[in-house]
């Protein structure tokens, strides 16, 4: 017999998508999954492909903080104005 009440899904707090900028100025869409994500030319781009693959849900998108670098890898804590850049993953 099925229960009374609906099963709710628990939704995550934490946005799968973060979009700003890189060291470098481009705009970069990061996925916290790791499954997707790229650099784009301008930000209407990043938006647009950060709200496809989240299926137009608001919640699964955000902006970085001001004056934070976004990473494929990740969010940097450092300033807009790094030097480093993360090493790539070579496949072999």
């Amino acid at each position: 017999m099925g229960s009374r009440y609906p099963i709710q899904r628990a939704l995550s707090t934490t946005p799968r998508f973060t979009v700003g900028r890189d060291h470098h100025g481009w705009w970069v869409v990061h996925d916290r999954l790791g499954r997707v994500g790229g650099l784009f030319a301008n930000e209407a781009a990043a938006l647009h492909f950060a709200g496809e693959e989240s299926n137009h849900d608001a919640r699964a998108v955000c902006r970085a903080p001001t004056g934070k670098c976004v990473e494929l890898d990740g969010l940097s804590t450092t300033g807009a104005a790094t030097t480093e850049r993360p090493p790539l993953r070579r496949y072999a």
